[in-house]
């Protein structure tokens, strides 16, 4: 447990903590990234145990959740704000920082998820990224749902049913998330 009583957050994989600290990003963002990676964390291990046939590489999800929104190291003003200039701008950080493509996609998909030719793990990165702060998102979780069906052969009611109670027992811990990230400056 934490000092403010929930959960303690999973640190985040070296190789992002080394490169947020290589960009001097701002310490609310690397306790955003860090309380998103670790609802990611804990989706895979919920899909893992219940929905084993749905293969996922669970490493891009774990990077993409730590790195999604990294382009706010640049257009700061996102932090506190809407806008989504991060998007692009992260994924082109991350490929100038020697990150491959695929890992690097998540810093523009992780906002748009309608888009044809999107794969489970973006999904799940989006999630990850709504469900941090208990936010739910009906068309995003279908789709998820979808996946999670079709790799089951299962009923979709069978899958959002099982999808529901994992987020919202995800969301109960927002609280806790919230306060974590609130307890770090925006600027550093």
């Amino acid at each position: 447990m934490s000092d403010l009583g929930g959960p303690v957050l999973r640190p985040l994989p070296d190789q992002v903590a080394r490169l947020l600290r290589d960009l001097v990003a701002p310490p609310r963002l690397a306790a955003h990234l860090r309380a998103v990676h670790d609802v990611a964390y804990q989706l895979l291990d919920w899909i893992a145990r219940e929905y084993p046939s749905l293969a996922i590489d669970r490493e891009a999800v774990l990077f993409g959740a730590a790195t999604h929104d990294i382009g706010k190291t640049i257009h700061t003003g996102e932090l506190s704000g809407p806008g989504s200039a991060h998007e692009q701008a992260g994924y082109r950080l991350l490929l100038d920082h020697g990150v491959t493509e695929p890992m690097a996609r998540f810093a523009r998909t992780h906002a748009d998820w309608t888009r044809p030719d999107i794969a489970a793990e973006d999904l799940l990165v989006s999630l990850a990224d709504k469900i941090w702060k208990a936010k739910r998102v009906t068309d995003l979780e279908q789709l998820v749902v979808d996946h999670l069906a079709l790799a089951a052969g299962q009923q979709p009611w069978q899958a959002f049913m099982d999808l529901d109670t994992v987020l919202t027992r995800l969301a109960e811990d927002a609280d806790h998330r919230l306060a974590f990230q609130a307890g770090y400056p925006i600027t550093t």
